[in-house]
């Protein structure tokens, strides 16, 4: 299971189901994260290609709200693909993102 900090504002969104997407920039450190989450192996720069296509299946993620033991925490049901996100939700305008698509929230 994936552990990802969050900042307070967006943990909230999330929780309450405003937000929907939540997103990471496309990077090594996260090629590693979510290739090992999703697919069991290190993403290819085919694969993180081949995201802006299609969602993966659903996944558990835990989005924290700090990096304390006791912070506050919410389980999600999560797609993981690649494009522009919402600038709405802490995008900015045209960069590419990895984008965690938020299903459900299963456990806050």
């Amino acid at each position: 299971m994936l552990i990802l900090p969050i900042k307070r504002k967006w943990f909230n969104m999330i929780a309450s189901g405003e937000k929907k997407e939540e997103y990471r920039e496309i990077k090594p450190y996260y090629n590693t994260r979510f290739g090992n989450e999703f697919f069991g192996h290190k993403l290819s720069k085919e694969e993180i290609k081949a995201l802006r296509r299609y969602k993966t299946l659903p996944t558990e993620i835990v989005f924290m709200n700090g990096y304390s033991k006791n912070s506050p925490y919410i389980t999600c049901w999560c797609r993981l693909s690649t494009g522009t996100g919402n600038t709405e939700w802490g995008a900015e305008p045209g960069e590419q993102y990895y984008i965690l698509h938020i299903e459900e929230v299963i456990k806050k």
